[in-house]
């Protein structure tokens, strides 16, 4: 396979149009199929062609997307060898990158927040239904089309079976997965994590998105990953000067932060029912979380919460 671009030939019956996008594994490329019409195809680089390693990762990849039919996920179409490369064929998602699009409107109002937040729980409660853990939920994987408030979740490079055994992993033990503004604290030491491990990142996005800060203020990588392992994160109502939500919303995003995958909420839908539950101001469930339990715990006698 050339190493310039492939754009102008047909790869397993796909027209290659542009090349889009490019990372360190792959490249994806705009593309026309006669049934499917436009495609995103994603090419394993030729350097890696010869990997072990490399190529089942990205066949995993593939299997991963096309074990999930869900309305939030983009669709993996096909995938391969052919020509020389391995390939996968996805849906062409219309929009843009989450990241993309608050980099250009800035933090969310709460209740556009809660629509996003649903529709992801729906999306991520699809794959854990379907044992796959994502792994790497963050902005940039998130697809937003403005014109319909849709998202669409999408890259399983690094997403797992639930079920999978240590000697069938692809990450050594001690190396973290993930995006550090992202990840799990449990997924720091490369051990194993369950769907928890989605919930810490959903809820770090929220928390993104509602005021355009991360929970953890890490100057650099050393300094996230100490705070991610031993660090408190910032209240929600103390990320921004001035912007305050009510206390049930705090409560839930803290608790999804929780560095005990065993404090957070037990499933996504159940992070997305106490999102929304603070945006329209109510307490949340008995059993809350830590943070509401320390409000009591301090408040003074004789007062009442406002």
């Amino acid at each position: 396979m050339p190493s310039d671009s492939l754009a102008g030939r047909t790869i397993a019956g796909y027209r290659l149009l542009e090349r889009v996008g490019e990372g360190g594994t792959a490249e994806v490329y705009r593309a026309d199929h006669p049934e499917r019409g436009a495609c995103a195809f994603k090419v394993l680089r030729q350097g890696l062609q010869g990997d072990p390693t490399a190529v089942k990762r990205f066949l995993r990849e593939a299997g991963y997307g096309s074990r999930v039919q869900h309305p939030g996920v983009v669709r993996t179409y096909d995938y391969g060898e052919a020509e020389g490369c391995y390939y996968l064929a996805l849906e062409w998602a219309v929009g843009q990158s989450l990241t993309d699009y608050v980099h250009r409107v800035g933090r969310l109002a709460p209740a556009q927040v809660e629509a996003l937040v649903r529709q992801l729980a729906d999306s991520l409660g699809a794959l854990h239904q379907a044992g796959i853990i994502h792994r790497d939920l963050k902005p940039d994987n998130i697809i937003y089309d403005p014109a319909t408030g849709r998202v669409k979740l999408l890259d399983f490079g690094i997403a797992r079976d639930a079920d999978l055994p240590d000697e069938e992993r692809l990450t050594r033990t001690g190396f973290f997965v993930g995006t550090l503004k992202y990840v799990a604290p449990e997924a720091l030491s490369g051990a194993l994590v369950d769907g928890r491990a989605d919930i810490f990142s959903l809820a770090a996005l929220t928390y993104w998105l509602l005021t355009g800060q991360h929970p953890y203020r890490g100057r650099n990588p050393r300094e996230m990953f100490q705070q991610l392992l031993a660090g408190v994160p910032v209240p929600l109502n103390e990320a921004v000067a001035g912007l305050r939500f009510p206390a049930a919303l705090e409560a839930a995003v803290m608790r999804g932060l929780a560095r005990d995958p065993a404090a957070r909420q037990a499933t996504v839908t159940a992070f997305a029912d106490a999102v929304a539950a603070g945006i329209a101001g109510e307490s949340p469930p008995r059993g809350g979380g830590l943070l509401d339990a320390l409000k009591r715990a301090v408040r003074p006698r004789g007062r009442q919460e406002s």
